[in-house]
């Protein structure tokens, strides 16, 4: 997937990353920073960490920026802690504005201080939010993840796992949430899955909690299992303890986006690698669209493993042709088409020595609205290319998704406009190939059945009710000016 720096969001937006840990007698802000920073692919916007040492006061500290930019050495001396939650933020629903930033806190009368960081979309936000307006909740934010605080805050539960087990059977969609109450650490995932989270141990009863487990790697903590759809852990001196929010179901729906473009290639999901499902991708390319070409390619770096997994099958030479800048920012310039074709040389540089006279074959994840990628290829042409021949490693995208990534809207997504080979023509590609549904469950080595494949079917796994279908940013208007 190519996103254009002339556009403030890329095409498919990474969701969020949340953290949690709790560690007896150790001071956890720095696991906490540096688990967090293993996570920063999933949400650019902002961040935040919020972490106790009495379960009676919470130490919070939140910003907009980079988890590098925010937390100074000083900063994480403050954090001083055995427990703590974090998030880093794109957002999917609400605007990128400061006080939508998370771990959100609120005061409630019956658990006292609590902190919260949710990864995901509620598909029922709206009917649910006007409820509790009705019981007196006022909003401060216009993200939908205030809903499962102001929840927590009106139940009439005795204790926190009713209160959370009253959240999961209220809300609607896709979830992963970390809350921080009191010295403990609770950990919930929506019934179906859709959102990943998954359980690690330091050792010695002490638990760490994450949407990927790539951050355990990072902090050194050893992987135990995935939370369970629909299920509640609390972290605390006492370990890792579980409870049923709901009924275990056999179906689950894990979003497949996780592993063609989302999660990190050293992450693990279902106990599939991601970097090998990625590989197999590209080998189930190369037998769905064979080509003569003189090598392979990818856009780097989402496309990379399915580039050399479609090498590898076909037997054509894996080179590098394009270099990435990773230092250029999106930015708000009007997007001409002669500067969307300046914005992709900014970040996108050929090696003609790899082009010059070669029939090639380039690799991406994906395609989503379609408005950078047909430049891309121009400049491969400029830089000598003789034939183009593009291979996505996924399907046609064209339904958006409601649970927690930023898509696009309908009328925006290329496959809902446009035939495969009218994408070709409109892009200027020799020849066109999307792996098909069949050949990405069989890369993936999982069943239709655990995984959410919406955006590429309609399938919804959860009702979208039509106004969530036609809003995006639901509350903006409502809290304006608070």
């Amino acid at each position: 997937m190519i996103d254009s720096i002339f556009d403030d969001k890329p095409e498919i937006a990474e969701e969020c990353g949340i953290f949690g840990i709790h560690c007896k007698g150790e001071d956890v802000s720095k696991l906490t920073f540096f688990g967090i920073f293993s996570l920063q692919h999933r949400g650019q916007e902002s961040a935040g960490i919020a972490a106790t040492d009495d379960g009676k006061t919470i130490k919070l500290h939140r910003e907009m920026g980079l988890v590098t930019q925010i937390f100074r050495e000083e900063i994480l001396q403050e954090l001083t802690g055995h427990a703590a939650i974090a998030h880093t933020r794109y957002s999917t629903n609400g605007a990128s504005v400061a006080r939508n930033i998370q771990p959100m806190v609120t005061h409630t009368e019956k658990f006292g201080e609590i902190a919260m960081a949710h990864n995901g979309d509620l598909v029922n936000a709206d009917e649910v939010r006007e409820v509790l307006k009705k019981k007196g909740a006022e909003f401060e934010s216009t993200s939908d993840s205030e809903v499962i605080m102001k929840i927590i805050e009106c139940s009439d539960a005795d204790n926190i796992i009713d209160a959370i087990t009253e959240v999961v059977n209220t809300i609607k969609g896709g979830f992963a949430v970390v809350l921080l109450v009191g010295d403990k650490v609770y950990a919930f995932r929506d019934p179906m899955g859709i959102r990943p989270l998954s359980l690690a141990t330091m050792g010695d009863d002490n638990f760490v909690v994450a949407s990927e487990t790539c951050a355990f790697n990072t902090i050194g903590a050893k992987y135990v299992r995935e939370v369970n759809p629909g299920e509640i852990l609390c972290l605390d001196e006492n370990g890792a303890r579980s409870t049923r929010a709901t009924p275990k179901k056999e179906e689950a729906a894990l979003c497949c986006f996780e592993y063609v473009y989302i999660a990190r290639p050293d992450s693990n999901l279902y106990d599939v690698s991601v970097h090998a499902a990625r590989r197999r991708m590209g080998a189930e390319l190369a037998k769905e669209y064979p080509v003569d070409a003189d090598i392979v390619f990818p856009i780097p770096h989402t496309g990379t493993p399915a580039a050399i997994g479609l090498a590898q099958e076909s037997k054509i030479p894996y080179m590098e042709a394009v270099i990435k800048n990773y230092y250029i920012h999106r930015t708000f310039i009007e997007p001409t088409q002669q500067l969307r074709e300046l914005g992709v040389r900014m970040k996108l540089s050929p090696l003609t020595e790899s082009l010059r006279g070669k029939r090639v074959i380039m690799v991406d994840d994906s395609i989503v609205r379609g408005t950078t990628i047909g430049p891309t290829i121009k400049m491969i042409r400029d830089a000598g290319a003789a034939e183009v021949h593009v291979r996505i490693a996924s399907p046609p995208l064209p339904f958006p998704c409601f649970y927690g990534i930023d898509t696009a809207s309908r009328k925006e997504l290329i496959a809902a406009r446009m035939s495969v080979e009218e994408i070709r023509q409109y892009i200027g590609a020799d020849s066109l190939g999307f792996l098909s549904l069949e050949g990405l469950l069989k890369a993936i080595g999982v069943g239709h059945d655990k995984l959410c494949c919406a955006c590429l079917d309609g399938k919804y796994p959860i009702e979208i009710n039509k106004e969530m279908r036609e809003k995006k940013y639901l509350f903006d208007e409502d809290v304006k000016g608070k």
